[in-house]
């Protein structure tokens, strides 16, 4: 939003953030080991936007990437999303394409309709597929158990019947080649672009003039709570750094079942860099900590709709993102969000305008 304010429409922006940095959750840095890690756990670009790969293409080169994920279930590292060959592995089989989808079909337990997100599950791949890969893991990833859980949370979860192992099918599939963090500085290089790090705006939104203003953080912490806190899952993050260039056979190892933490990344799978150590990054599901995922449930739904009603009160104030629309967006639907709401503000009088994170 900035740069495009700043540089399509001659706007002067000031961006406030409460970090230390720029960037948000997908601010990327050199550890102590010299290793380049995501500061908040692994963010993977993929998009079927050409309109939005291109617009991102203008401040990065890219590295193809094409992401891969195991599941830790049974002893073995399988397949996930779930394919013929997760099947096959798990089960000792040597299944066709043809039977495997019978076999799909011969455990699946129909439900109607689709309310939950156990729902979604057992209603592809039936009961003990469920109970092996999503059940505990969600319970860990959101302290609810999927039968408590909007269909949303898994219904983007695909099942495939060929020996397709990436997580993503998406036409776009790269990583910025130099990480985010620079693509970032990349965008912001506008004279019209003004940052305050380590400041809460309403610090300053009294002392420094604006009349316009693009907010990305909570909205209810904008209004001041009123109707009550939506509801988030936030993640506690431990990084190691092993004596060695590889740690684990895929970029991404999901636990569903043992331990406390829910997957493991390694960084230099996403990242391709050559380095004689590696670091890794064990995510936590925590109730507490900053907000990361909204939590699907009907009551928090009817929650935000009362605030989305007082954001419209506020003409001069814009909603953009994943916690001012309280929305689970991948990184390429916020980068479409924002481009949509430039072209709409583009066409106003020149304003000096106020980025709050």
């Amino acid at each position: 939003m900035a740069e495009r304010l700043a540089a399509g429409a001659g706007k002067k922006v000031l961006i406030v953030d409460k970090r230390n940095h720029i960037g948000g959750n997908a601010y990327d840095h050199f550890d102590e080991a010299g290793i380049l890690v995501h500061k908040y756990g692994p963010h993977i670009f993929h998009t079927n936007s050409r309109d939005v790969f291109n617009y991102l293409s203008r401040f990065t080169a890219w590295r193809p990437y094409q992401h891969r994920v195991r599941a830790w279930v049974d002893g073995q590292l399988l397949p996930i999303p779930i394919n013929l060959d997760t099947v096959n592995r798990l089960y000792g089989l040597n299944l066709t394409s043809f039977q495997v989808d019978e076999f799909f079909r011969s455990v699946a337990e129909p439900r109607s309709p689709i309310r939950t997100s156990e729902d979604v599950i057992v209603s592809k791949v039936g009961r003990e597929l469920y109970e092996k890969f999503f059940r505990n893991y969600t319970r860990k990833q959101w302290d609810l158990d999927p039968s408590e859980l909007d269909a949303a949370v898994t219904a983007r979860v695909p099942v495939r019947i060929n020996r397709d192992d990436r997580y993503f099918t998406d036409t776009y599939q790269a990583m910025p080649l130099h990480g985010y963090t620079r693509m970032f500085e990349r965008m912001l290089t506008h004279p019209n672009i003004k940052i305050m790090l380590n400041t809460d705006y309403r610090e300053i939104e009294r002392v420094i003039p604006y009349e316009e203003m693009i907010y990305t953080g909570p909205i209810d912490e904008f209004f001041d709570f009123r109707f009550g806190r939506l509801p988030y899952r936030s993640l506690e993050f431990q990084f190691v750094t092993y004596e060695r260039a590889v740690y684990q056979d895929a970029p991404v190892v999901n636990y569903p079942n043992e331990n406390p933490y829910t997957r493991c990344t390694e960084f230099k799978y996403l990242t391709g860099q050559d380095h004689p150590k590696t670091s890794v990054v064990y995510e936590y599901p925590r109730a507490e900590g900053d907000p990361y995922y909204p939590v699907p449930r009907p009551e928090n739904a009817a929650m935000y709709r009362e605030y989305e009603a007082l954001a419209k009160l506020a003409p001069s104030v814009h909603f953009s993102g994943r916690l001012a629309t309280y929305k689970y967006y991948n990184m390429d639907q916020v980068v479409a969000q924002s481009l949509t709401l430039y072209k709409r503000l583009a066409d106003a009088r020149p304003r000096p305008i106020a980025q709050s994170a």
